[in-house]
């Protein structure tokens, strides 16, 4: 284990009717304040309604909304924010949406300060010294961002993705209400359950020695949201399955499962760059990534794909070779996916090979990108060609 400081400094507000709190936890920090969200689904549901009327019980209080914010977030977007809480001299952001509601607001807060280009901290050329205080309440369970200080921003103009950290963005608070995830569709609710497991394996396969406890604790996070994913997926209105699932979103990206351990990340760097290219949902293209960059991880280190295999999916390892084993986890992985409805190939979103060295391009912000198995350029061609 690598020595390691932790710092997780949100306050989680779980369970039913936790939306009108935020009446009493926004006032610690502002009254002028950017309700952020995003294609509307809120109004439909009741949840805008819920809020408003919680807003409206601040004194003083003073609310610019901004509404419209994408699935890949867009720099365009972000900057709204920025000129938006400059020219109203606002001092709090509401986020009230899923991932990438809140991770523009994360960009929104850091970019306020910075008398720059806000791209030059999501590329981390700059680093924030300072942003907006932050709150969510959360509506799709996936990213884990409700909890974290990351950010993924999209520069559609230049067909790029990137993610950014900062101490400074953490959200003050998050409310956490299993009930506003009920209007997530199937498919989404597929991809946030890909995209919570995939945050485990990131921090699963790591560079690190001796890490026990944290591999424990991602594969409890993997069992129960297997356990769980088939019986939400076809009931999804079901309180018991979405607060699980919630949870488990939260704990895969607090912070606790890479305590002391160098993490991978490179299939997140490779999907980055496909969705900056082709716009498809983060989830799906996970679900299609991540089976393949094991088995070419797996091709030169097996041991920790066989791991998995035996804890999570129940694979008897007795006389196999790890080489063998990974194969079957592998294999097992993709039926699972498959079976919830991920999709399988890039050729499902309509990709084919043409914008393959784009791509590649996109990818390769480092020489080379992952700590498990580290990848350089060809290494990411060939998974990416694979993925087709």
């Amino acid at each position: 284990m690598n020595p390691f400081q932790f710092n997780n400094p949100t306050k989680i507000l779980f369970g039913r009717g936790q939306v009108e709190e935020i009446k009493n936890e926004i006032p610690t920090y502002g009254r002028r304040v950017l309700l952020l969200y995003g294609g509307g689904s809120i109004k439909k549901n009741g949840l805008y309604d819920q809020v408003i009327k919680a807003l409206s019980e601040i004194t003083d209080v003073y609310v610019e909304e901004l509404s419209g914010v994408e699935p890949n977030p867009r720099l365009t977007t972000v900057n709204k924010g920025i000129n938006l809480i400059k020219e109203n001299n606002l001092n709090f952001i509401l986020a009230v949406g899923g991932g990438s509601v809140i991770d523009c607001a994360k960009a929104i807060s850091a970019g306020v300060y910075y008398d720059g280009d806000v791209w030059d901290i999501v590329t981390n050329k700059v680093t924030a010294k300072k942003a907006v205080p932050i709150g969510t309440v959360l509506t799709i369970s996936a990213t884990g961002s409700e909890a974290n200080s990351g950010s993924v921003i999209t520069n559609w103009e230049e067909k790029d993705k990137r993610f950014f950290v900062s101490d400074h963005t953490f959200p003050k608070f998050s409310v956490l209400d299993p009930e506003n995830t009920f209007s997530v569709p199937k498919n989404q609710t597929v991809y946030g359950m890909v995209d919570i497991m995939s945050h485990v394996f990131e921090q699963y396969f790591h560079a690190s020695s001796n890490a026990p406890l944290q591999e424990r604790v991602g594969e409890s996070i993997l069992q129960t949201t297997m356990e769980v994913a088939p019986n939400l997926i076809n009931d999804l209105h079901n309180y018991d399955y979405r607060e699980v699932i919630m949870l488990n979103g939260t704990f895969a990206l607090n912070g606790i499962l890479s305590m002391g351990v160098h993490t991978d990340w490179a299939t997140h760097t490779i999907e980055h760059a496909v969705s900056a290219v082709h716009d498809i949902p983060h989830g799906g293209g996970l679900a299609i990534l991540f089976p393949v960059w094991m088995e070419f991880v797996a091709s030169k280190n097996p041991e920790k794909v066989a791991q998995l295999g035996v804890r999570v999916f129940g694979i008897e390892a007795e006389n196999k070779k790890n080489s063998d084993v990974a194969v079957e986890t592998i294999r097992k992985l993709r039926e699972f996916w498959s079976s919830l409805g991920a999709p399988e190939k890039l050729s499902d979103y309509g990709i084919d090979g043409t914008e393959i060295d784009l791509m590649v391009e996109r990818t390769m912000i480092t020489e080379t990108i992952g700590s498990y198995v580290p990848l350089n350029k060809k290494d990411v061609e060939t998974i990416l060609r694979k993925s087709l």
